[in-house]
C-alpha cells in the first residue's frame, strides 16, 4: 500500500513539472526578475556589515590580548619595541586580516582618562595620517591609550557607499583600549 501512494505522489510530481515546463507565458522569470536584484542588493549588504562587524570583534580580541602585558609591565621590563606590539597584535588574527600595510598602532600615555584620543585620523583627502603615531607604554601606574587602526577594503561598490569613511572606498576599522599601567617594579 505504501509502495503504491509513494508511486501515486511520484507520478503527480511529474505531472505537475511537466505541466510547469510546457507553461511559456515566463510570469516566474519576470517575478523573480523584479525581485532579484533588490533581494541580492540586500544580501551583499548584509554580508559586508556581517564582515565588518566580525572583522572588529577579531581586532578588539587582539587589542585586548596584546595590551596586557602593557599592563602588567612586561613589555617595559622587557623593552618591547613598537614592532613587536605590532607583531603580538597581528599574531592574535590568525592570519585572517592582512598585517603589512594595512595596520596602523597608536600607543600613548595620556594625563587623563577624559583625554584620551577618539577620533579618526585621517587627513582631508581620506587617508591615515599616522605622523601623529607612536609608541609610549609608559611606566607604573601611567594612563596608556592604545588605538589600532584597520584599513578594511568594501566589497559591494554601491552597496556599501553609508560605510565608507576612507578614500578608496574602505572602512577604517578603529579599537581602542584605554587602561592605567598596573605598579610594577621599572
Amino acid at each position: 500500500m505504501a509502495g503504491a501512494q509513494s508511486f501515486s505522489l511520484v507520478a503527480r510530481l511529474k505531472a505537475r513539472w511537466s505541466l510547469y515546463a510546457q507553461d511559456r507565458r515566463g510570469a516566474a522569470a519576470v517575478e523573480f526578475a523584479m525581485i532579484a536584484a533588490p533581494f541580492f542588493f540586500l544580501i551583499f549588504g548584509l554580508i559586508e556589515v556581517c564582515m565588518i562587524f566580525i572583522m572588529s570583534t577579531l581586532l578588539e580580541h587582539a587589542v585586548s590580548e596584546s595590551s596586557r602585558p602593557l599592563r602588567t609591565g612586561e613589555a617595559q621590563q622587557a623593552s618591547m619595541t613598537e614592532e613587536e606590539f605590532r607583531q603580538s597584535v597581528c599574531f592574535e588574527f590568525y592570519d585572517i586580516l592582512d598585517c603589512d600595510a594595512r595596520l596602523s598602532i597608536d600607543v600613548r600615555t595620556i594625563e587623563t582618562f577624559a583625554g584620551a584620543p577618539i577620533g579618526l585620523p585621517l587627513d582631508v583627502d581620506g587617508n591615515v595620517d599616522n605622523l601623529t603615531f607612536g609608541f609610549d607604554p609608559g611606566g607604573a601606574n601611567d594612563i596608556v591609550a592604545v588605538r589600532v587602526f584597520y584599513e578594511w577594503d568594501l566589497i559591494t561598490p554601491y552597496i556599501s557607499m553609508p560605510l565608507q569613511n576612507m578614500n578608496g572606498n574602505k572602512h577604517l576599522l578603529q579599537v581602542n583600549a584605554v587602561f592605567r599601567n598596573e605598579p610594577f617594579g621599572g
